[in-house]
């Protein structure tokens, strides 16, 4: 299994400093506003984080519900939040609500797909997650699939169809049954699985409602695994045992017969390359940050990445916090990991002004 580099074309860093066509004003707001003590660092109570939520994308009632969470146990650590339910007034709200630091709880198109990562940029905003290039690539299920049998890591046999494209009948050479989803959505919606050819048209559409593109992928038949990968630490695989074998919606989010065993029950030689397949595709991807790979294991053993999500969910009961759990890692240390390693050096409050904060709030 071997790596893969994009000579750094998929890797952006992240800017410290707010650029605007008023920028020398900005900069100067900034200093006003970000309190440090005597040694130049920020105190731990003058962080204004701002947790972006919401958005108009299909999956906005999950992204407030993981935006709640988030804002929770930043509070429960002494931290200062302000929460930011997401919409055009966005660039202004970041302003006025004087934020030193964005929080990413956005889920889906316009959140979770570099375009308000592109705008963080330019506004020299830190962020948590993934660059805009990772975000933008890990969105696109398509891209997505390119370069990671570029990188000579297992997906599922497929294609990408454009445009409205609706052919008579599934790929010959795939079989059925068929997985058809849409090219840059999250939590399995619009998603089917066609196993007679009758179904196949109306799966096509509701796929097309989601976008001009649409993945056409082999069904693989077997397990479901989701491995959490944090920089160059790789959490537990945590398995999904969803009622019928679809872990579609309403498995997800609207009943709680789904089953989820973590760690996964693995052998040796399988929980090894699913912890050597996620690190690889995090790194051939460029992610950053906290980001989840999911997986459809065969009856044979054969591990197949479906996509990696650059924002995972974070309510308490998500599969990253979930993973996080068995290694010792509770959910609020979890969220502030994500926090402090998105922070500039500079704004990275020093261990003795987090101790004295938690004590006065306790």
């Amino acid at each position: 299994m071997s790596g893969f580099s994009l000579s750094g074309k998929l890797s952006e860093n992240h800017s410290h400093d707010r650029l605007d066509e008023d920028g020398e004003k900005i900069q100067s707001e900034q200093k006003a506003y970000h309190k440090v003590n005597t040694r130049g660092m920020m105190t731990q109570k003058s962080l204004r984080i701002g947790v972006l939520m919401g958005g108009s994308s299909a999956e906005r009632e999950i992204s407030l519900k993981t935006g709640r969470s988030i804002c929770d146990a930043l509070k429960r650590r002494g931290y200062r939040v302000i929460p930011i339910e997401v919409d055009a007034s966005l660039p202004h709200q970041i302003r006025a609500k004087k934020i030193s630091i964005a929080f990413l709880a956005l889920h889906g198109p316009g959140g979770e797909d570099g375009t308000v990562q592109g705008m963080l940029e330019v506004m020299k905003m830190p962020y948590t997650g993934s660059g805009v290039s990772a975000s933008a690539v890990c969105m696109d299920k398509g891209l997505t699939r390119v370069l990671l049998q570029a990188a000579k890591i297992p997906v599922p046999p497929g294609l990408t169809f454009y445009g409205k494209m609706i052919p008579v009948r599934p790929p010959a050479d795939l079989g059925l049954p068929v997985v058809v989803k849409p090219c840059a959505q999250g939590s399995t919606i619009g998603v089917s699985i066609v196993r007679k050819p009758s179904q196949w048209k109306e799966a096509l559409q509701e796929a097309y409602r989601y976008g001009e593109q649409v993945v056409v992928e082999k069904y693989i038949p077997g397990r479901e695994v989701a491995v959490g990968v944090f920089g160059n630490e790789v959490f537990p695989g945590v398995e999904i045992i969803a009622p019928g074998g679809f872990y579609d919606y309403t498995a997800k989010y609207g009943t709680a017969s789904t089953r989820y065993v973590c760690p996964a029950s693995l052998s040796p030689k399988l929980e090894q390359a699913l912890r050597d397949y996620s690190l690889q595709a995090y790194q051939a991807l460029g992610c950053r940050g906290a980001a989840r790979v999911d997986f459809r294991i065969h009856p044979n053993g054969r591990p197949y990445i479906l996509e990696l999500n650059t924002i995972p969910g974070m309510t308490e009961r998500s599969l990253l916090p979930m993973a996080a759990a068995q290694m010792g890692l509770d959910y609020d240390s979890l969220v502030e990991r994500i926090l402090r390693d998105a922070l500039p050096k500079k704004m990275v409050p020093s261990a003795r002004k987090i101790r004295s904060t938690r004590n006065s709030a306790s």
